[in-house]
């Protein structure tokens, strides 16, 4: 397998890491709006995510340096024609890293409750959009001789775009509270379970409808595979969740997600972005990439700094495996 094929599925997998990882702290954010019923139940949501979220963010920064290295067209025309949405998701990612190491520094009511609403805003926003960005890397854009983005912000708000996400915005909402049942005891823990019963249905519905879309227009035989995988691993992860089996209902809501985008992967490869004006204008893992020695570089230094990165954040979620209640969240002390 030549050098940029080998980095597309690498760059496949970082995404697809990513999702897995950031979409069930992504859904606790948006959970506690939607679950947590006062100041104690937050407290217990947050502390789920609080040791692994920043460790989860770095699957998005390899992706986007990786992104950059590799394929330096499909990082330029990226990152310029999908500025708006992605410089939002950027705000919204630096205020919820703010929000979670600011929100107990001081003991007002008015003050934790603001960053309380940060939280869950900069959580539901990065949701949503990632899946409109995520639809239009698939359906195609504007892209001229020059491979640049000559279409307007409106046009990435297509029908395709937007349900893909809400695809997202539920996925992860179910994902997340699949993943608050996993972790916590009590009362919370069977009003986790039941709220994503409904959310999983939702879930379900707008993303067999999205697959389905994705699989008519662009698909193939191996798509096919994904797309029934995905299918799938949601109705066994809606399954184990009504059976009060939380750990198998997460390690399917996961698998649903992996199936997901990486049929999105396979359906645009070797493209990267295609083009809707002349696909002869489409970029593709060819004329996007780089040098074949700076690959080569990048290959030796993945395969080298990748297992310590798992290994280490592999660790992380052992040593933070217990699952934890309100009974645990002690007497705020001003």
């Amino acid at each position: 397998m030549e050098l940029h094929n080998v980095w597309f599925v690498l760059i496949a997998v970082l995404w697809i890491g990513y999702f897995f990882l950031e979409g069930f702290d992504f859904g606790v954010g948006i959970l506690t709006r939607l679950l947590a019923r006062d100041r104690a139940e937050k407290r217990v949501l947050i502390n789920t995510i609080g040791p692994v979220w920043d460790g989860n963010e770095v699957w998005l920064l390899t992706a986007g340096g990786a992104t950059f290295a590799a394929f330096p067209e499909w990082y330029a025309t990226l990152f310029s024609g999908f500025y708006l949405p992605l410089l939002l998701i950027l705000v919204c990612l630096i205020i919820r890293g703010v929000a979670f190491e600011y929100r107990a520094k001081r003991p007002e009511e008015n003050w934790q409750r603001n960053w309380e609403t940060a939280i869950f805003w900069t959580s539901l926003l990065p949701a949503f959009l990632w899946g409109v960005a995520f639809g239009n890397i698939v359906r195609g854009v504007k892209i001229d001789a020059d491979f640049e983005y000559v279409g307007g912000l409106g046009d990435l708000f297509n029908p395709y775009a937007v349900l893909g996400g809400l695809v997202t915005l539920t996925l992860f909402t179910f994902h997340g509270a699949v993943f608050t049942a996993l972790k916590t005891v009590g009362e919370i823990r069977e009003r986790a379970r039941a709220l994503a019963q409904r959310v999983g249905l939702v879930t379900a519905v707008l993303a067999l409808v999205f697959l389905l879309w994705t699989q008519v227009d662009k698909g193939d035989g191996t798509s096919l595979v994904a797309l029934a995988v995905a299918v799938g691993a949601l109705v066994a992860a809606l399954l184990a969740n009504r059976a009060g089996r939380e750990g198998w209902s997460f390690a399917f809501s996961g698998v649903t997600i992996v199936a997901a985008v990486a049929m999105l992967f396979l359906t645009l490869f070797p493209n990267v972005m295609p083009s809707t004006l002349d696909p002869a204008w489409s970029l593709t893992v060819t004329n996007a990439s780089s040098s074949p020695y700076t690959l080569k570089i990048m290959t030796w230094l993945a395969v080298i700094a990748t297992p310590m990165v798992m290994a280490y954040q592999g660790w992380t979620y052992w040593v933070f495996r217990k699952r934890i209640g309100t009974q645990h969240i002690a007497d705020p002390v001003h």
